[in-house]
């Protein structure tokens, strides 16, 4: 079957007026576009990179959510009070609690709401500080991210919603009361101003602004960033420049595994180890409960002080995630026929690795890790050669500050007044995930969020 490509808009076809403009063209941006359109809005989409897609693209684990028909279909009993505390505990109760009711009680109605627009989740995985399996997937078990965006771009083709790339919008209009009403644009055939009655960011966060993190977390300006290039805080420049609240800003996510050896940098997904892989130390031994919190893990790994860590899995856990596939055609995995070949190949003590692996296995076959009390991606043991090692390094991942908004979207002065019409979702908004994001909540985030402001920027325009 030939790939999907689609094709944005040239910007000489950029109408001067519309309903709503959305700034931002990865899951959120497009969620919005293809909900608001759906309700009847006139839409626009303007990206400033060249691709669309955003961090997005790079998102491979899975979708959380709790109570859908998916895990049903597999027989998992699941409730979202559940799926409520361990977010929160996950991050650090700091979490903006409306938020993220909201957030939890329209997770499976977004699972439902993407099936019927042809992008079906029908996999499960599980994350680090989930207890059951809530991370929805292709039934490929292929990368989500790039699976959402090319499915909502589909559906984006077939509704010709208009989409624009090369379209960096500089500044956002307001009328005399304050209200956000247009933004100012910047194309090839030059600066654009196009009015709007409501305008959403959905740019993403600034995990690859040198400039930022060094003003939030100078901590952290040497670190490498599994974010793409254009992820640097554009949409909270533009929110600051019509004095919307940022909040939170310091809780910047450092991922546990990424690898870094290379001159891009490489997000190893979380479903690599919910499927069952384990980390292990230059000693060849394990150090740590390998699905907690990103933040802990991230640590322990920090704190071997021994130049990251390396995941271990076999060809079971090989064959259950479809994106090892492509961490090995860039040529990030290391292969050894045995245990023994392995170890060799990554400069660890072979009979510590050997030992270790025996010592999991029996682990899993009685559900008890008592190491490091691990409970979840236990459903397979290391049996089956050949055996693979990725070597990690922690990576700035996700930025959890940002726009301070409400749990309909609206965006917030430093007053706590609404900005009229101005809206704001995605990783570009604050509050949600508290000071440690959960893996598989940033998609999640995207559609629940992404759908909220399409339906609150549709009514509160048709209640004008």
């Amino acid at each position: 079957m030939a790939k999907f490509i689609f094709k944005p808009k040239n910007t000489d076809e950029l109408k001067s007026d519309y309903d709503a403009v959305i700034v931002g063209a990865g899951g959120t941006g497009l969620t919005a576009a293809l909900q608001a359109h759906e309700l009847g809005l006139n839409v626009a989409v303007l990206e400033k990179n060249e691709n669309l897609g955003g961090n997005t693209n790079r998102a491979s684990s899975g979708m959380n959510a709790s109570e859908s028909l998916v895990q049903l279909n597999e027989g998992i009993i699941d409730n979202k009070e559940d799926f409520y505390k361990e977010t929160l505990k996950g991050g650090g109760l700091l979490n903006d609690r409306e938020m993220l009711r909201y957030f939890v009680d329209h997770s499976a109605i977004a699972i439902s709401w993407l099936m019927e627009h042809d992008i079906d989740l029908t996999d499960l995985t599980i994350t680090g500080g989930m207890s059951k399996k809530r991370a929805h997937r292709p039934a490929s078990m292929a990368p989500v991210g790039g699976y959402l965006v090319s499915g909502l771009l589909k559906q984006i083709e077939k509704e010709d919603i208009d989409v624009f790339n090369n379209a960096k919008v500089t500044k956002l209009l307001q009328d005399e009361d304050k209200s956000v009403n247009g933004v100012v644009v910047e194309t090839a055939d030059g600066e654009k101003v196009i009015h709007a009655k409501a305008v959403l960011l959905a740019s993403g966060g600034f995990g690859a602004s040198k400039e930022l993190m060094k003003k939030y977390r100078p901590d952290l300006v040497d670190y490498k960033t599994t974010n793409q290039p254009g992820a640097t805080g554009d949409g909270l420049k533009l929110a600051e420049g019509v004095d919307a609240q940022l909040m939170q800003m310091n809780f910047v996510q450092v991922h546990p595994t990424a690898q870094t050896d290379t001159d891009h940098t490489y997000l190893i997904g979380e479903g690599v180890r919910g499927e069952g892989a384990i980390l292990i130390n230059k000693d060849g031994k394990r150090f740590i409960n390998e699905l907690t919190t990103r933040k802990i893990v991230s640590n322990a790994i920090t704190n071997l002080d021994e130049d990251g860590a390396y995941l271990i899995f076999d060809q079971g856990v090989h064959d259950h995630f479809k994106a090892i596939e492509f961490y090995d055609h860039v040529g990030l995995v290391e292969t050894g026929e045995n245990i023994d070949k392995l170890a060799e190949k990554i400069g660890v003590n072979a009979k510590n690795l050997e030992e270790t692996i025996k010592t999991w296995n029996q682990d899993v076959k009685n559900k008890d890790d008592k190491l490091f009390g691990r409970t979840t991606g236990m459903e397979r043991e290391l049996d089956h050669a050949p055996y693979y090692a990725i070597h990690v390094h922690p990576a700035i991942h996700y930025t959890m500050g940002g726009i301070h908004v409400n749990p309909e979207t609206e965006v917030l002065d430093g007053n706590g007044n609404i900005i009229k019409g101005l809206y704001a979702a995605g990783e570009v908004s604050g509050g949600l995930h508290g000071n440690n994001r959960i893996g598989g909540n940033s998609i999640a985030e995207t559609v629940i969020f992404g759908r909220q402001a399409g339906m609150q920027m549709a009514k509160k325009l048709k209640n004008k």
